[in-house]
């Protein structure tokens, strides 16, 4: 408990010694209070009493959680079932509070940027994750709000607590970047056993620039090269993700030259097909599912493994950020402390 405390700080440490039994409320106070208690009326933030908002919670797995300086970030919970009804319990955690990089289509990036999550702030999601569905969490994947690589000191850090102290795999944990320079090769060189996924979400340089905005300072060839080294460095596969907007880049042309991109920087890699989850005042489409489905099918012709990630609660605000925006309204500011981080991986590029 002491190495608990001085990893993850105090507030963590309080929540995790009854890790192993039910534990109390104390980190979702109307599904919303991390670290210390706000003092917030738990009614006051959805309308909700705290068990119609766990159960709102349990019904579409995703959690609005107020830090200790009144930002709200998501945490997203999700059950899935075997065939011999054993539960997987993944939680999919928040690196930051909003997101920098403004990636076009994603509703995080439209609400702004405040800071970087503190590792105790991490961690406390998944706790937050098994305490309102009263089941361990076996997997936590770093794919809600913000871009972890530019948060990585503090992933880090709630990656070896998540690992050593909440006793979760280290290849049951997946980190998602969408490509911050020099980050990977950080990454790679601390060889953990987790998975790396890098958002791609296009097969050529001029296309992701208008869909990933800083992709104009990491160009395409570099990052490839990047994820080939990391898996020389760890022999871990890299796993891309891939969100399918109509008509943007869900042509079978474009997954033909996403093939062609791949087998030139070798073959140790699967794709994740995303259809877009819509969101309000967003000028992109989700593709019908034809379409998903020859995507996918013109992949695998070309010997590319991969999946297509099933989207729950498309009337749910459910796309990442989405359900932050409807209750924050006004844009956030980054923190001076942040904003010099920020400078420093554009320094970087």
């Amino acid at each position: 408990m002491a190495l608990l405390q001085y990893m993850c700080s105090l507030p963590l440490a309080r929540a995790v010694g009854s890790r192993a039994l039910t534990i109390p409320s104390r980190s979702v106070t109307a599904v919303s209070s991390l670290g210390k208690a706000s003092g917030t009326d738990p009614h006051v933030l959805l309308g909700l009493s705290e068990p119609e908002l766990q159960q709102l919670a349990v019904d579409f797995g995703q959690l609005l959680l107020k830090l200790e300086d009144n930002r709200l970030i998501e945490t997203v919970g999700i059950p899935v079932e075997d065939d011999k009804g054993s539960v997987r319990l993944t939680a999919c955690v928040s690196s930051q509070v909003g997101c920098p990089l403004r990636c076009s289509f994603c509703a995080t990036g439209k609400g702004g940027f405040s800071r970087n999550l503190k590792r105790h702030e991490i961690v406390e999601q998944v706790l937050a994750i098994e305490e309102v569905f009263k089941h361990r969490v076996t997997n936590v994947v770093f794919m809600g709000m913000g871009e972890p690589m530019m948060n990585l000191k503090e992933v880090l850090g709630a990656h070896q607590c998540l690992n050593k102290d909440v006793q979760i795999g280290q290849r049951m944990i997946t980190i998602s970047t969408v490509g911050v320079p020099n980050t990977i090769k950080r990454l790679a060189a601390h060889k953990l056993q987790s998975t790396l996924a890098v958002s791609l979400h296009a097969p050529n340089q001029k296309l992701r620039e208008t869909i990933v905005p800083s992709a104009k300072s990491y160009p395409l060839d570099a990052i490839m090269k990047d994820c080939r080294d990391y898996f020389l460095e760890t022999n871990r596969r890299v796993s891309f993700e891939y969100t399918l907007l109509a008509g943007v880049n869900d042509a079978v042309e474009h997954a033909l030259e996403l093939a062609e991109l791949l087998h030139e920087w070798g073959r140790a890699y699967h794709v994740n097909l995303i259809p877009f989850n819509p969101i309000e005042g967003s000028e992109y489409r989700r593709p019908y599912k034809k379409a998903v489905h020859a995507f996918s099918a013109a992949l695998e012709s070309r010997k590319i493994t991969c999946s297509v990630r099933q989207t729950r609660g498309l009337d749910a605000s459910a796309a990442c950020g989405q359900l932050r925006n409807e209750f924050q309204k006004s844009p956030l500011l980054a923190s001076s402390d942040d904003l010099q981080s920020e400078s420093e991986v554009d320094l970087a590029a």
